[in-house]
């Protein structure tokens, strides 16, 4: 006779330290990758028997292998006992299923009423995006202007809602030469970049915000289209091409820039960015006065840290995987590199990183509003912050 915590504490301990500490119950329950571990029993003739269902966000490989370690445990309680794997099953294959055959008579119903799926999508998307506009000082932007670092000024209010559609929202219209007056300030200290179309008309308005405000970069639509009606290939593609505006500047008035001038003027565009930074006021997300950049005293690890350090570095090192420690040095779970700065959002008691990859800004900045302390990664870019980053090197 045994009942369900006997089973709940030999699943725990008899399969403790087996796959490694990256893979141990308690570990995977803590960061919510393997859920509540459900037992049904009835008890017969001084005999036990019973069902156990454990749920699993790991991945296939991983889910086998826990699955395989529940048929070493011998003991439940003071018994002899024998647990036999019935299944592993992907309860996502079903839903995918109801989804796809739900999705199927959605639409051939709307066919057979006479509706056009296709006009409908199109309708509600457009009411989505159109709702989602936001003003900025009578002008028309996107919804997430307002706590951006980087903004993007185009000419109207179309090609805010075509950006929408490929999901740029860091937008904020212009409204034609004239009118360029009302983003100068907004430009001075984010990173500002101008996308215009590819005309006369977006040259005129990136010549007048250059002369009212400090632009880093400027974009354009290929020549003789619009912002407005370029497919999302184009959009990102013109994004991505984007140059310094002092480059900009240059090609327009007809002078050839060597390499070493165009590195140049991307050096002082990023200059300029820098110190947009260190000159704001206020962090838009915190909603608290930023500390002074250029005073932050970098912390140095204890021996015993930098030891852990190496350690979880090893142990994470070529499978983009990261590790975070609390201040007593416990580990409090392992994710891929891809979840970590969502994760760190929701920790509050977070002190160290050690994870396989470059640290970044956006890393860096998720670190700091979590009270991460230290950030060790096997390499890191320049970046003003009170979180020490460290490399594999400095280890």
């Amino acid at each position: 006779m045994i009942e369900k915590p006997d089973i709940i504490g030999a699943i725990f301990g008899q399969t403790e330290g087996l796959l490694g500490s990256e893979l141990d119950l308690r570990e995977l329950q803590k960061t919510g990758r393997i859920g509540r571990i459900e037992v049904s029993i009835t008890s017969k003739n001084g005999k036990t028997e019973g069902e156990i269902v454990i749920p699993s966000a790991l991945d296939s490989a991983e889910t086998s292998l826990i699955a395989a370690t529940l048929e070493t445990i011998e003991r439940v309680g003071p018994c002899e006992a024998k647990i036999t794997l019935e299944k592993v099953e992907d309860v996502r294959s079903d839903k995918r299923k109801y989804v796809i055959d739900k999705a199927k008579k959605i639409l051939k119903d709307l066919m057979e009423s006479g509706g056009e799926s296709d006009e409908m999508s199109d309708e509600i998307k457009e009411s989505v995006r159109t709702g989602e506009i936001t003003t900025y000082q009578g002008l028309p932007a996107g919804p997430e202007l307002a706590d951006s670092e980087a903004i993007i000024i185009v000419e109207g209010r179309a090609d805010i809602l075509n950006l929408l559609k490929y999901g740029v929202k860091n937008t904020i219209a212009v409204g034609g030469t004239g009118s360029s007056g009302k983003v100068a300030s907004l430009a001075k200290e984010r990173t500002a970049t101008v996308f215009v179309d590819g005309d006369r008309g977006g040259k005129l308005i990136v010549k007048e915000l250059m002369q009212r405000t400090s632009i880093d970069f400027v974009a354009t639509a290929p020549e003789g289209k619009e912002v407005e009606e370029l497919t999302q290939k184009e959009v990102y593609k013109a994004l991505r091409e984007k140059v310094p505006a002092e480059q900009w500047a240059q090609d327009d008035s007809g002078s050839r820039s060597s390499g070493f001038r165009e590195r140049k003027s991307y050096r002082d565009s990023r200059n300029r960015y820098d110190r947009k930074q260190s000159g704001r006021k206020f962090d838009r997300r915190e909603r608290r006065p930023y500390p002074d950049r250029r005073s932050h005293t970098m912390r140095q690890p204890k021996p015993e840290e930098k030891e852990l350090f190496k350690k979880a570095m090893k142990d994470v090192e070529g499978k983009k995987s990261a590790c975070i420690f609390n201040d007593k040095g416990e580990m409090l779970g392992k994710v891929p590199v891809a979840d970590l700065t969502s994760t760190l959002r929701g920790m509050d008691n977070s002190y160290a990183v050690v994870l396989d990859g470059k640290v970044d800004y956006r890393l860096s900045a998720a670190a700091k509003s979590a009270g991460v302390r230290f950030l060790v990664g096997t390499d890191k870019e320049e970046i003003n912050t009170p979180v020490t980053i460290l490399t594999k090197k400095d280890l």
